[in-house]
């Protein structure tokens, strides 16, 4: 049976007793000269932000949907040798030659030769647009070996479009710097402003670096203000204020009053777009607001009420009422008589250290910013205080902490 590689990305993978331990993220051959590469195994993402090596010959069965494998696996941090290669990361979008003629991958197809020995057999092509894609033998390409200035990207995102975008960041981080740029500037903006959010600092500001400035403010336009906020924090005073001028208005102010706050403080790492709807709403309308997609949980946990207006900085902060609450009560009750009045607000100067006690004390996830006129300014959930605590390089840690 052949499988075509582009489809492994995000397939659950599975121990010998059911659990699932993790997801595909590449798979890793040994070019061979004169010969079809060998595949040596498979890259597993596994929680929290590490991934690690999976021999083939563990591999008992790879189905739709699921990666089965046998024995014990080596819980150590994949590294990749010289002498490997990811078929994923970096033989999908080469150009290569087929019949004489430039042609770019598409995907590439393994197939088990024998009990636990897998080649990699036929290669996809295509020339021009993606349609139709040609499948040829290994044996009819030549060109894998050549390093290119400029690759593509297309087949790249492809495969990892299922990915979560924390996913997708991590597998960026370990790419090659040239390649990452490429995969990255090739992301539409709403994806890459996602991926750029779950990047490290300096991940981030290289990408940004080499986009013109007009696309790199449109990325920011479509990142939550405290993100962008954060990033342009990170950057020259000057770079920074010319990519707010070229953001559209609207959305250049709640990411200019989230700068004026110190970025230690509750000021500093609130978002500035909580749900906020007025006494009078109802709590059928709350509900279907936290529903939507693009809410993290901790923004989700709870409704904050207001006098209008509902945008930050709103009218007179009245209360907040938790989602809890929301589902135990009849969908016709007004937002209003179900405010929780045991939870004071907090101020936007307020130190990290201090909403950190503020949050453990009331066992909350998310906390109401109030400024000196009582207006909501903000929220400050547990997973912002948690990056501006976290080391800079939490995420490289993470990879790192079971070696």
């Amino acid at each position: 049976m052949q499988i075509f590689v582009a489809r492994l990305p995000g397939t659950p993978v599975f121990d010998p007793a059911g659990d699932q331990i993790g997801r595909v993220r590449d798979v890793v051959v040994g070019l061979r000269i004169g010969r079809r590469p060998i595949v040596h195994g498979l890259v597993v993402d596994m929680q929290p932000r590490r991934k690690v090596f999976l021999p083939i010959t563990r591999v008992r069965r790879i189905e739709a949907g699921a990666v089965v494998f046998t024995g014990r696996l080596n819980m150590r941090r994949f590294e990749q040798r010289a002498t490997e290669t990811l078929v994923v990361g970096e033989m999908l979008d080469l150009t290569v030659e087929a019949d004489g003629e430039p042609m770019t991958v598409y995907d590439v197809a393994m197939e088990e030769l024998k009990p636990s020995t897998w080649e990699i057999v036929k290669v996809a092509l295509y020339k021009g647009r993606r349609r139709d894609p040609r499948i040829v033998d290994w044996e009819e390409v030549s060109g894998f070996d050549k390093l290119q200035k400029d690759q593509g990207a297309a087949g790249l995102i492809a495969a990892f479009e299922s990915l979560r975008a924390a996913d997708m960041a991590s597998a960026l981080h370990e790419l090659p710097s040239k390649r990452r740029i490429e995969i990255a500037r090739a992301l539409n903006d709403v994806r890459l402003a996602d991926v750029l959010e779950e990047l490290p600092p300096d991940d981030q500001i290289g990408i940004l670096g080499t986009l013109e400035p007009e696309r790199a403010a449109d990325v920011l336009e479509e990142m939550g203000p405290d993100d962008a906020a954060d990033l342009l924090h990170d950057l020259p005073d000057e770079q920074a204020a010319r990519l707010l001028a070229l953001m559209e208005p609207d959305e250049a102010e709640p990411v200019r009053r989230l700068l004026t706050y110190p970025e230690t403080s509750a000021g500093g790492v609130m978002t500035s777009e909580p749900v906020i709807l007025p006494p009078t709403a109802t709590v059928a309308e709350a509900l279907a607001h936290i529903r939507q997609q693009d809410l993290t949980p901790a923004v989700a946990a709870q409704v904050y009420v207001t006098r209008p207006p509902t945008e930050t900085p709103t009218g007179t902060y009245l209360g907040v009422s938790h989602f809890q609450r929301l589902l135990r009560e009849p969908p016709s009750t007004l937002l209003g008589g179900v405010i929780d009045p045991s939870i004071d607000p907090i101020r936007p100067e307020f130190s990290l250290r201090e909403v950190t006690y503020y949050l453990a004390n009331y066992n909350l996830v998310a906390a109401p910013v109030v400024d000196e006129l009582g207006r909501l300014v903000g929220a400050v959930t547990i997973d912002d205080v948690l990056d501006h605590m976290l080391p800079e390089d939490w995420r490289e840690r993470a990879d790192e902490s079971d070696d």
